[in-house]
């Protein structure tokens, strides 16, 4: 069986309520253009802007971790926009930690140069890379994800 065939021996959904008021925003966006005055620029600009969001909050309704042959996918969804592929070979070692309130939620590098891929908390796994910087990944199951990508870089 290949990775792409082999059933997942990971996987986790995360799901959080911050894409709630990203949908309210959106739709917000669409009654005014629908409902609110026709004086420019709300007509033609409203519209794609409500849509825009709506796109980014689907994009951003859970994260996916998922474990596969020899590699782990990381992904926000339902609307499948941002993912990233880790292989299991690139990892030197994977801890347990929590992200600080400034790093926040979404993707984005840190002030230390780590890249982090947090939907909700602050709970995550920190990976470090063989080569060179490290990447948080915000989870819900913390212990279970660290555990599991232990196994696999030993």
């Amino acid at each position: 069986m290949t990775a792409e065939t082999s059933p997942p021996t990971y996987c986790h959904v995360q799901k959080a309520p911050l894409c709630l008021p990203i949908y309210a925003f959106g739709v917000g966006f669409l009654w005014v253009s629908w409902f609110g005055p026709d004086v420019p620029p709300i007509p033609w600009l409203f519209p794609p802007i409500g849509l825009m969001v709506l796109l980014l909050a689907g994009s951003f309704h859970h994260l996916t971790v998922v474990g596969q042959g020899d590699e782990m996918q990381i992904r926000f969804g339902p609307i499948p926009i941002f993912h990233r592929t880790v292989q299991y070979s690139e990892i030197a070692s994977v801890v347990v930690g929590r992200t600080t309130l400034l790093e926040g939620w979404g993707i984005h590098k840190n002030i230390r140069g780590a890249w982090v891929w947090n939907l909700w908390g602050r709970d995550c796994v920190v990976v470090h890379f063989k080569s060179e910087g490290a990447l948080k990944i915000g989870t819900d199951d913390a212990g279970n994800l660290a555990e599991f990508l232990n196994a696999k870089i030993h």
